[in-house]
C-alpha cells in the first residue's frame, strides 16, 4: 500500500473516512462524496421550524424514506466502511450513527456519538431533552437498555459506568472504525489490509498494548515473523505481570522456528 497517514489536525467527516476507506483499497473517496453531497442536500426539505418535529422528522425520511438499516453481514469490513454505509443504506451502528450525525448538523441538531462497549449510540439535544438514540433503527434507549447493552458486551455484572455516556470528537470515533475495519478485514483474511488499520492505529496509540499483539498476530498470518516477534516482546517487555505474559512467551519461543516471508 501507498504511504498514508492520518493527521489529527486534519481530520474532518465523512471525508477523512472515505479517503480512509480508498486508501485500503475498499472504494472510491470521490463516488461516496458525491452520494454525500447528494444526501446532505435532499435533507434540508425537512428542515422544520419547531426542533421535536424536526428531529422526527429526520428520523422518519432515514429510516423509513431511505430505507437505512443495519448491514446483514454486520461484522464485515463493507459495515464499516462509511461511503459504502451511505451508497447502500446498510451499515454498523458506528457508520450509521456518523451518517445520522452529519445529517443532523445540516438541520441543525445536536447529535453526539457516544462508544458503549460493542456498540454505538447517539445522545441527541433536542427541545431541552436528552435522548438517546440506537442508530441501527431509530429507536430511543432509556437508561436500562444502554445497562443491558453494556451488560450483553460485558457480562451481566458490568455496571453502567457514567464515562460510556461521554460523548467523543472526530479521532475517537475514526478510531472506533479504524478497529472495525480491521476485524471485518480479519474476518475475510484480508489480512494486509488488517495490518494497514493497525498500523494506523498504532500512529495514534503506539501504547497500546493489546493493538501490538494483535499485530503480531496479524504478521503472522502473513509470515511477516520478524515483526510478529517485536510486537509480541513489546508486550512482554511493557507488561510482565499481565496474565497472559508466559502464553506469549510461548508464542515468542514458536515464533522462532518459522520461516521468514519476505513482502
Amino acid at each position: 500500500m501507498q504511504q498514508y497517514s492520518l493527521k489529527q489536525d486534519e481530520l474532518s467527516l465523512p471525508e477523512s473516512a472515505f479517503e480512509l476507506c480508498q486508501h485500503l483499497g475498499f472504494g472510491q473517496a470521490k463516488q461516496a462524496n458525491w452520494a454525500w453531497l447528494e444526501l446532505s442536500g435532499s435533507v434540508l426539505s425537512h428542515y422544520l421550524v419547531d426542533q421535536q418535529r424536526r428531529f422526527q422528522a429526520l428520523l422518519d425520511w432515514f429510516y423509513k424514506d431511505l430505507g437505512f438499516g443495519p448491514r446483514e453481514d454486520y461484522f464485515s469490513r463493507q459495515a464499516a466502511d462509511l461511503g459504502q454505509c451511505i451508497l447502500s443504506r446498510q451499515g454498523n451502528s458506528t457508520t450509521l450513527a456518523t451518517v445520522l450525525m452529519l445529517l443532523g448538523k445540516q438541520l441543525d441538531l445536536k447529535f453526539d456519538p457516544v462508544l458503549l462497549p460493542g456498540t454505538t449510540v447517539l445522545a441527541c439535544h433536542v427541545a431541552g431533552e436528552l435522548i438517546y438514540l440506537d442508530p441501527l433503527r431509530g429507536e430511543r434507549l432509556s437508561k436500562e437498555r444502554l445497562h443491558a447493552l453494556v451488560r450483553g458486551e460485558l457480562g451481566n455484572c458490568a455496571p453502567l459506568k457514567a464515562s460510556y455516556l461521554k460523548p467523543v470528537g472526530t479521532q475517537r470515533l475514526m478510531t472506533r472504525m479504524l478497529h472495525e475495519l480491521k476485524a471485518g478485514a480479519i474476518v475475510a483474511h484480508e489480512f494486509e489490509v488488517a495490518m494497514e488499520c493497525c498500523n494506523l492505529l498504532l500512529e495514534w496509540h503506539a501504547d497500546d498494548l493489546s493493538l501490538h499483539r494483535e499485530r503480531a498476530f496479524i504478521a503472522q498470518q502473513l509470515g511477516a515473523i520478524h515483526v510478529a516477534s517485536a510486537d509480541l516482546q513489546y508486550f512482554v517487555d511493557n507488561s510482565p505481570h499481565d496474565p497472559v505474559v508466559e502464553l506469549v512467551k510461548m508464542q515468542l519461543r514458536e515464533l522462532g522456528d518459522e520461516p521468514q516471508t519476505f513482502h
